[in-house]
């Protein structure tokens, strides 16, 4: 096991297959963190399972170990990184009808082909005018973090991507059209890529442990700036190779890739702030927000970690 210099390890990953008693499964796992140094945000269900969390080495282990001992998820694979700190707030593990949000059902037998790290860089490397290269995150994700040449599509929320999918079968010809697709860490293209082939398209293929494997194999190369992640650390470098930033100052439009919450209750808004323009601000998203009437107090600890529910008590 690597990472011996960090006294936490964070983990992503997913199952997808069916899980006949899932609310017995969040009663497992809960029963397994007790007295364990976890945190999580875990989510189960009858389609599978889709998680995150941070431990200390020693129960990072024993979590990894459990699993695998269980026949269902003896092929699980976990991304991991070294952490000096816990990235979650707290351990949840929780059940979820829709492991991704998408309002409608698709058949999980028809995904697009899993393209190992190494495939999808030469992949990329050969992309031509009959490829269309699919970011299928959310646009703060997107702002700070990207492959070359990646088309986000015009979604406020993924639950709009089935139109997405009849609309670019307009522009593209579903027969033809090389669809590669990829998210964090593979799940979302899980079920969008099964859905573009419902929808017709022939050749579609997904990053196979989405930007997180990608980073861990192939470094940066071909990726820009950062990728966001839904923990304490909000962005990371996807490796060791350094990484220009390409997200900018909402206020001075500096080149930045850090992410703060709103101070103003009533907004709360991610986005990307420089250190120069976030005490300025007050740590506000806008001059209008610095006189609302909830605004949190301003913090000059230069932490930039989400703020917590026990934040919005504050009047």
């Amino acid at each position: 096991m690597e990472y011996k210099d960090f006294p936490f390890l964070v983990l992503a990953y997913y199952h997808i297959g069916p899980i006949a008693a899932p609310h017995l499964e969040v009663a497992r796992h809960k029963e397994f963190f007790m007295g364990k140094d976890v945190k999580s945000r875990i989510y189960i269900s009858e389609q599978g399972i889709n998680g995150q969390m941070s431990a200390s080495r020693e129960s990072a282990i024993e979590y990894m170990e459990w699993m695998h001992k269980d026949e269902r998820f003896s092929g699980l694979v976990f991304k991991i990184h070294g952490a000096h700190e816990q990235a979650f707030p707290k351990t949840a593990v929780r059940y979820r009808k829709q492991l991704v949000a998408m309002d409608c059902d698709v058949d999980l037998t028809r995904r697009g082909r899993h393209v190992p790290p190494s495939e999808w860089k030469q992949m990329l490397e050969e992309k031509d005018g009959d490829t269309v290269l699919i970011d299928v995150r959310n646009s703060y994700e997107w702002k700070i973090g990207h492959f070359e040449g990646a088309e986000l599509p015009a979604c406020e929320t993924f639950r709009q991507f089935p139109d997405y999918a009849r609309s670019l079968k307009e522009s593209r010809d579903p027969k033809r059209t090389k669809v590669m697709m990829y998210c964090t860490g593979g799940i979302r293209c899980e079920f969008y890529s099964a859905l573009m082939k419902e929808e017709g398209f022939e050749n579609v293929f997904q990053l196979e442990g989405g930007v997180i494997e990608y980073g861990l194999q192939e470094g940066n190369k071909h990726w820009k700036g950062k990728l966001f992640v839904f923990d304490d650390r909000l962005a990371v470098p996807i490796s060791e190779d350094a990484a220009e930033p390409i997200g900018k100052c909402l206020h001075c439009k500096t080149p930045i890739d850090v992410y703060y919450n709103c101070a103003n209750m009533d907004c709360n808004e991610l986005f990307v702030s420089c250190p120069v323009c976030y005490p300025a601000f007050k740590g506000c998203c806008s001059e209008s927000c610095m006189h609302q009437p909830r605004v949190r107090p301003y913090r000059d600890d230069g932490s930039s970690k989400p703020f917590r529910r026990r934040e919005w008590c504050l009047s």
